[in-house]
C-alpha cells in the first residue's frame, strides 16, 4: 500500500514509519507544522523527523497547517474557555487536523492509508475473536472499505484512544496505528534495535502540537486578561478572591486566595463557576462527587444497535441491562474507566467520580472497544 506516515519526531510514530518500510509498503514521511508561538519546539523536532526520513531512505514533506490550527482548534478552544467550560483541544485537533485536514489531504494525493504513532488500535468490525487476539501484532492490517473498530492499546499507561473518540467510521477506516499493539517499553527497545535517534527522546505531554515548555495559564494570557473575581462558598458567602474564572476549572485545587477560618479549614475546590459574575464557588471534596451527567449529543465511531441509547439523540429510554451490558465511561484521559448506563444523552454512573466538568469529552468503551465519546453539558 501506498502510505503517508505523520512523523512528528518522537520515537512512536518514527517506529511507526520504520514498521511500515519493513512490511514493504510505498512510505512517505510528513510533518506538520501546526504552531510556532512559544512553548514548541518547531526547529528540533522538523529536524528529528527529517533525520528519521534519511535513515529510513523514505521521502519527507512538510505541511503548514499554522493557520487551520489557529481556527479550527485553538480559536475554538478559548472562545470556549471564554465560556466558562473545559475544553479538550487534543481530541478536536484529532479530529479537525490529524484525521480531517490531513487525512482529506493525503488521499487527494493518493496514499491509501495514514498512519500515525497513536497508542490505539484497528481491527475489521466482524474479525472474530481470533483477529482480536492478533490484534497486538505491530501493524494492523485493516482493509479497505471495511467496518472497523476502535479498541484500546495494548500498553493500557499510553493508551490513546480517548483522544481519538470523535472519530468518525469514514476517517477510522484510512488510518494505521502500528504501535498500538506492542508497550512504550518496547518500542524504545525496537527503535533504539533499529539505530533511529530519538529512541530515548522525551516523550511530550499538554497539548497537541504546542508541548508542556509553556504552562497552560500562561498559554491562556495570550488572549485573556486577568480580571479579579470574588470566590464563593457553597452558601453565597465571599471567602477569597481569585483570577479569572477562565484560569480555573472544576475540580481545581489551587490558583485562588481563601481567607482560611474555622469553617472552611479543609481543602477547598472549585465546585462550578458563574461566568457573569466572574465568581468561583468552592467547597469540599465531596461535592463534587457526581453519578450522572448529561452530553450535548453523541458521536459515533460505528452503529451498535444493542446500545441504541447511545447511537441516536432522538431515542432517550434505552432498554438498561444486557443491552448495555459492560459499558463503561471515562471523562478524561487516562481516568478511570467507570460502569455506566446510557440513557439518551444522560449518563448513569455505577459510581460517583470527582470533577465533572462542562466542555470536558465523556467516552463510552464496552470492553476494549471505544464506541465514541460526547462533549459534557452538564
Amino acid at each position: 500500500m501506498k502510505i503517508l506516515v505523520a512523523i512528528s519526531g518522537g520515537v512512536d510514530s518514527s517506529l511507526a514509519a520504520a514498521f511500515l518500510v519493513e512490511a514493504g509498503h510505498d512510505v512517505t514521511g510528513i510533518y506538520l507544522d501546526c504552531w510556532s508561538e512559544p512553548g514548541c519546539k518547531v526547529d528540533l523536532n522538523r529536524k528529528d523527523a527529517m533525520r528519521v526520513g534519511l535513515k529510513l531512505k523514505i521521502p519527507m514533506k512538510v505541511l503548514d497547517f499554522k493557520k487551520e490550527y489557529e481556527k479550527r482548534v485553538m480559536d475554538w478552544f478559548f472562545t470556549e474557555v471564554k465560556k466558562g467550560r473545559t475544553p479538550n483541544p487534543d481530541v478536536f485537533c484529532n479530529k479537525e487536523i490529524k484525521f480531517g485536514l490531513l487525512s482529506e489531504w493525503a488521499m487527494k494525493q493518493g496514499f491509501d492509508k495514514l498512519a500515525t504513532g497513536h497508542y490505539a488500535r484497528i481491527v475489521p468490525a466482524f474479525a472474530g475473536q481470533d483477529r482480536l487476539k492478533n490484534s497486538t501484532n505491530a501493524i494492523q492490517h485493516s482493509a479497505i472499505g471495511r467496518e472497523m473498530k476502535l479498541l484500546r492499546a495494548v500498553d493500557e499507561k499510553k493508551d490513546q484512544s480517548y483522544f481519538l473518540s470523535l472519530l468518525k467510521q469514514r476517517q477510522l477506516e484510512k488510518v494505521m496505528f502500528p504501535v498500538g499493539g506492542i508497550t512504550k517499553d518496547e518500542v524504545r527497545k525496537k527503535a533504539k534495535k533499529r539505530g533511529i535517534h530519538v529512541w530515548n527522546k522525551r516523550s511530550t505531554s499538554g497539548i497537541c502540537f504546542i508541548g508542556h515548555t509553556i504552562s497552560f495559564e500562561d498559554l491562556l494570557k495570550t488572549r485573556i486578561k486577568e480580571h479579579k473575581g470574588e470566590v464563593i462558598d457553597i452558601k453565597g458567602k465571599v471567602i477569597g478572591k481569585h483570577k479569572g474564572h477562565q484560569f480555573y476549572t472544576i475540580g481545581q485545587r489551587h490558583g485562588f486566595e481563601v481567607k482560611q477560618t474555622s469553617s472552611n479549614s479543609k481543602a477547598l475546590f472549585v465546585v462550578s463557576k458563574d461566568r457573569d459574575k466572574n465568581q468561583l464557588v468552592v467547597g469540599e471534596k465531596k461535592e463534587l462527587l457526581r453519578d450522572s451527567f448529561e452530553v450535548e449529543g453523541w458521536s459515533c465511531i460505528r452503529r451498535i444497535k444493542s446500545v441504541k441509547g447511545f447511537l441516536t439523540n432522538d431515542i432517550h429510554h434505552s432498554t438498561i441491562g444486557r443491552s448495555q451490558r459492560g459499558l463503561r465511561v471515562r471523562i478524561r484521559h487516562q481516568g478511570k474507566l467507570i460502569g455506566c448506563v446510557v440513557d439518551g444523552n444522560k449518563v448513569r454512573l455505577k459510581e460517583k467520580v470527582f470533577g465533572v466538568a462542562p466542555g470536558q469529552v465523556a467516552v463510552i468503551y464496552q470492553g476494549e472497544e471505544c464506541l465514541g465519546g460526547g462533549v459534557i453539558k452538564s
